[in-house]
């Protein structure tokens, strides 16, 4: 389980440009396609761009024609939670980050085997790590 990164609206605001504090602190969904990792195909691991907390592994990102960047599995069950969200009338589980409770984007049932998961996840909230899986 990873440490709890605890910091102030003031210092989130700092740390992340306007657009990244819209995605990961309000819940903002940047525009589909738009984003720098949707068809990025770098081996290598996706971290949270709030905390820096290691997140998924390029060898379970797809292509899943969406617009966002789709991961069929996180790295470890303890690095994200998965939340109930009733916004916007519809009913979906957010995924956020674990360490800092940042918004990543969401899971659906629609996904590849082996886990039949869709991670949808917002390339903003992401950053990337070139080190090997």
């Amino acid at each position: 389980m990873c440490l709890k990164l605890e910091k102030n609206e003031q210092e989130w605001r700092e740390s992340l440009s306007e657009d990244q504090y819209k995605v990961l602190r309000e819940k903002a969904t940047e525009r589909p396609f738009s984003g720098t990792y949707v068809h990025f195909c770098e081996t290598g691991t996706y971290l949270c761009k709030g905390c820096s907390n290691p997140l998924f592994s390029s060898k379970t990102k797809f292509d899943a024609g969406c617009g966002w960047p789709s991961f069929w599995d996180s790295l470890s069950e303890d690095r994200v939670k998965l939340v109930a969200d009733h916004s916007l009338g519809m009913k979906r589980i957010e995924v956020i980050c674990a360490k800092c409770d940042s918004h990543l984007g969401h899971i659906f049932e629609d996904g590849p085997r082996p886990t039949g998961k869709r991670f949808c996840i917002n390339s903003i909230a992401l950053e990337f790590s070139e080190q090997k899986d």
